[in-house]
């Protein structure tokens, strides 16, 4: 995906561990942090998620939510928040179409394909105003406020 920001966000509606459907709609009137990530509990989704859990304080002042999207299934995002007191949504998109209509999926490293570590923050009305690519896990989460209060700012 190489649109220019802002470009209206993609639609999804994907289960969170508890079976309750999540739709981009939901949040509207709020800024969203969707992230996308390879896999639960592995080091680089683990440092990530962590950052992102620390920043939540601060983000849900800011008026964001968090949500969080890989193919994992519901019992792995169980155990996978319990673990690290994670304090946000996981989402499962198991056939990978939400995952592919935001472009997070592609050529990795090594010549494998799959999931990119990417996040993107949405706007009230439903725009993606900043996309990262390439997310580098350890402090994420503080780049995404700083981001945050700019674009508030603007």
């Amino acid at each position: 995906m190489t649109q220019q920001t802002p470009y209206v966000a993609p639609e999804f509606s994907l289960p969170d561990p508890d079976g309750h459907m999540h739709q981009l709609a939901d949040y509207k009137g709020k800024w969203v942090v969707l992230y996308f990530y390879p896999k639960d509990d592995t080091p680089g989704c683990t440092v990530e998620a962590c950052s992102l859990r620390d920043a939540r304080d601060d983000l849900a002042e800011l008026g964001a939510e968090i949500i969080g999207v890989s193919k994992d299934d519901a019992s792995s995002h169980e155990k996978f928040k319990a673990k690290h007191s994670l304090n946000f949504t996981l989402l499962s998109d198991k056939e990978g179409s939400v995952i592919e209509a935001y472009g997070a999926w592609g050529p990795k490293m090594f010549g494998s394909v799959g999931i990119l570590r990417k996040t993107f923050l949405i706007d009230p009305e439903g725009n993606v105003q900043k996309v990262y690519g390439r997310v580098t896990p350890e402090g994420h989460g503080d780049q995404v406020i700083i981001e945050l209060k700019k674009l508030q700012a603007a």
